[in-house]
């Protein structure tokens, strides 16, 4: 396998100290792949979705899937992620998506997105699956700037138009009496569309429900090569080899340069990072003001996100860091700390005992993926969802099966076939002066 990546950064050490993992146990793995497997599908990929696409493809279809994850299930960003399922998924303009797609490829993007977050809640609700979702009341938008609070304006509009819902706009002086106190907030808007959830509970509730509709997973499974010969496809592993007839990627941020070799350079893995603290009391969260449990995010383009969750802790994330070195992932968290502290000064002395880190994923247009691995027939890929991939790396999960059903496929926009980056395994460079030119904008 070949990763952009420095070995740490596919390793344990980056959560090691996940919060999430101290609130479910993992079950043991299951086996590794061993000898020659024959299935209808092959699936690589134990996150969202790759675990969608096996559980429509194996439940609705009746079809003989395999599963095969380079770890354990829920390992990568699905086991690891802020627990956000909302709208969202690409980085680019809604105007240059405009010129783009059009406005009918427009309306079938918003259309996904609402029906993405739905499509979770929906699942836990048809499996009793129990994530801790909460915060159904949607996101909050916090403008971290006067002038931000003046386009927030008119993104209330254009989201009312888009979605079909009422969208509030909370003033200045009105931040206090929802309880969305920060310090450099300079208003908002709630968007009453998706939830909070615990995403590994989700996902070790959905591997359950696939294997129990009869698609076989494989743990401890990376795969180290694909290959199309004799009308199939041959996956190799360290100690097996899966055959199919058609074959499924959804790797993610976690992919390789060479599975297969039409991967190199299409996606770009970028660094999302979470702290969460201990138990806040009232007397805390009042002195803050802190007391939605609204999902909420700033308007930095280097954005932070973060929510109060059912238990009383407070989660942060941020975007940033070019290095996945242990050296990169210490300075990582110490400017997590410091922004934390910055935005919720109240809270300064709090301890924040757990902090981890993962990959996002950006495809070059900025725009997310469910469609073709090139020419090779009965083959396809989901990736790129720019941070949003609770919500939409599960439906896309969803359009995979579609696709590989014959059914109806991805909107336009998610169809696109994604660009190469420039500079090859070398493309990394190009974080640094996006990051830098962010941060410029951002002030």
């Amino acid at each position: 396998m070949r990763r952009i990546y420095e070995d740490h950064g596919y390793g344990d050490g980056p959560v090691a100290e996940c919060y999430w993992d101290t609130t479910i146990a993992r079950p043991l793995r299951g086996p590794a792949l061993k000898g020659e497997v024959r299935a209808e599908v092959a699936v690589i990929g134990g996150g969202y979705t790759g675990l969608n696409a096996a559980l429509h493809l194996a439940r609705d279809a009746g079809a003989d899937v395999a599963v095969l994850e380079a770890n354990g299930i829920g390992w990568g960003a699905s086991g690891r992620n802020g627990g956000f399922a909302c709208i969202g998924g690409t980085k680019a303009s809604d105007t240059s998506l405009l010129r783009r797609f059009g406005p009918e490829g427009m309306a079938d993007w918003h259309r996904a997105q609402a029906a993405s977050a739905e499509h979770v809640s929906d699942f836990l609700a048809r499996h009793s699956v129990d994530a801790d979702a909460h915060s159904r009341g949607g996101e909050a938008v916090m403008a971290h700037r006067s002038k931000d609070f003046v386009g927030l304006r008119a993104e209330a509009r254009e989201r009312e138009r888009d979605y079909g819902v009422k969208v509030d706009v909370i003033g200045p002086g009105e931040l206090a009496g929802e309880g969305l106190v920060g310090a450099g907030f300079h208003g908002a808007i709630r968007f009453p569309l998706g939830f909070a959830l615990n995403p590994l509970k989700y996902v070790l509730g959905l591997a359950q429900v696939v294997q129990e509709a009869g698609a076989r997973i494989y743990e401890n499974s990376p795969v180290i090569g694909v290959v199309r010969a004799d009308g199939e496809y041959r996956l190799t592993t360290p100690e097996g080899t899966l055959i199919a007839n058609k074959l499924i990627i959804a790797t993610n941020g976690y992919s390789s340069e060479d599975v297969p070799d039409w991967m190199a350079g299409r996606y770009l893995p970028a660094q999302s990072a979470v702290l969460v603290t201990r138990e806040l009391t009232e007397a805390e969260i009042a002195a803050q003001g802190w007391s939605s449990d609204l999902m909420a995010y700033d308007t930095r383009h280097l954005l932070h996100y973060f929510r109060l969750m059912p238990n009383r802790r407070f989660l942060f994330g941020l975007r940033g860091g070019t290095s996945a070195s242990p050296a990169a992932q210490a300075a990582m968290k110490a400017r997590a700390r410091a922004d934390f502290e910055a935005m919720f000064p109240a809270w300064a002395n709090v301890e924040t005992p757990h902090f981890w880190s993962g990959f996002v994923c950006l495809s070059r247009d900025l725009t997310p993926y469910a469609g073709p691995i090139g020419d090779w027939p009965d083959a396809w890929a989901g990736f790129a969802y720019h941070g949003n991939g609770v919500a939409l790396g599960s439906y896309a999960g969803k359009l995979l099966a579609g696709l590989a059903t014959g059914q109806v496929g991805a909107p336009a926009l998610m169809a696109a076939s994604p660009a190469r980056f420039p500079f090859g395994r070398l493309r990394r460079a190009l974080l640094p002066l996006a990051y830098s030119w962010y941060g410029l904008i951002d002030r």
